[in-house]
């Protein structure tokens, strides 16, 4: 077979420059100078296996595995190679066909050869199958690198310039979008499966709190592209802002999340909107502070036991929300008219000229309103989250403040 080597060559190089496209390039370059050096060594290295079953298979089986790394860094898949293996195979088993019919080889030697012949494109195969992986995988482990680098820029606060988001974003393959919103996810549950996300959103899920930022989220049919993607999750996603900005929009995710996590924002799963919870969000911007107006405010309640102080700080704040109309505070309590009125008189006397002020009933309401979220959180069997929450340990002070 050796001497036949450089005629088989020219056989093979014509046969897959006329039948794939990818290889039909003049013959004097570079591309044509890499695909005959692949033919001719593994051509030698064929009749090498013949005569010698094991002989060493490193060196080709590398380049094989170069050849396929190559492939996947400009971007193109292995079939044109795989094919251009087969047609390879073809024209050999051809050749050797014919030499066998001319030298009146035995078949048990000419089968013996052509085991060894597909045994031996398996091999190639692989090893150009297992270079390209390799090179995806080093690729992708690159890209994601970069994509949570540019979330990490997007959320420094202070923010980085723009030509610094853009360059990252180019190498990212993120075209940069004119406002996104940044997302804070809740922990999964036992083995839950992370989900799937689009390509355009960057995503870290190896954060302390996991973390998305989602381009152009007000766009046309983007809130239910959203919604599909994050089905399943607690999911918090915070306010539209320019891209510069996204880090104002992680920080309200996150505020907005670790409410819904201590039950102040009633919700387990599914998808939430801070925009949708900004007044609860500015009421426990400053915990110390809301707790410390409630103690004042709320002062006249201390010397009541718990149930009484219950009772009075629904029905007080029922009346202020209802433009102090007993009847309608009766509706929405579901007592009797009676019942609220005589717990009216009763807030009177101990708030006294306090209720006639409308300063005044702007603060009680801001308290009674933050109290009562922790309330709807106490009658879930949390009581000792809302506690910590006001502050407190248990005391009378507690108990007047946001832990009661």
């Amino acid at each position: 077979m050796r001497s036949h080597l450089d005629e088989v060559a020219d056989d093979m190089l014509n046969q897959i420059r006329s039948r794939i496209s990818e290889y039909d390039r003049p013959a004097d370059g570079a591309y044509s100078g890499t695909a005959r050096q692949a033919v001719e060594r593994v051509l030698h290295y064929f009749v090498d296996r013949v005569a010698d079953p094991g002989h060493d298979s490193a060196p080709v089986t590398d380049f094989f595995r170069a050849i396929g790394r190559g492939e996947a860094a400009e971007g193109r898949s292995l079939d044109a190679m795989q094919s251009a293996m087969r047609i390879g195979g073809m024209v050999a088993w051809r050749r050797l066909t014919e030499g066998a019919a001319v030298l009146e080889v035995s078949p048990r030697t000419l089968g013996t050869v052509g085991e060894v012949l597909m045994q031996f494109q398996d091999e190639l195969a692989a090893a150009a199958a297992e270079g390209f992986s390799q090179a995806k995988a080093a690729a992708a482990g690159e890209m994601q690198r970069r994509r949570k680098r540019l979330l990490d820029l997007l959320f420094a606060d202070p923010p980085v310039g723009p030509e610094a988001i853009a360059d990252l974003a180019a190498a990212a393959h993120w075209p940069v979008p004119r406002t996104v919103a940044a997302v804070a996810l809740g922990r999964p549950a036992g083995e839950a499966r992370a989900p799937a996300f689009p390509p355009d959103i960057l995503a870290d899920l190896t954060r302390r709190t996991p973390s998305l930022i989602i381009p152009d989220p007000d766009g046309p049919g983007r809130a239910g592209v959203v919604d599909r993607t994050l089905n399943g999750c607690l999911a918090v996603i915070g306010p539209t802002v320019p891209v510069a900005e996204a880090a104002r929009s992680i920080q309200w995710a996150r505020k907005t999340l670790g409410l819904v996590e201590r039950g102040v924002i009633g919700a387990s799963t599914g998808v939430i909107r801070s925009v949708e919870h900004m007044s609860t969000l500015i009421l426990f911007q400053d915990e110390e502070l809301i707790t410390s107006l409630a103690e004042l405010r709320l002062a006249p309640l201390a010397h009541l036991r718990p149930g009484q102080q219950d009772r009075l700080a629904e029905t007080l704040l029922a009346w202020l929300q209802s433009g102090r109309n007993a009847n309608e505070v009766a509706m929405r309590l579901h007592v009797h008219p009676q019942t609220v009125r005589y717990r009216l008189r009763q807030l009177e006397e101990l708030f006294g000229d306090q209720l006639l002020d409308p300063d005044l009933r702007f603060d009680l309401e801001i308290v009674l309103r933050a109290r009562a979220l922790l309330t709807e959180h106490d009658e879930d069997g949390a009581r000792p989250a809302a506690r910590a929450a006001a502050g407190g340990s248990g005391g009378t002070g507690d108990v007047v403040g946001l832990g009661r």
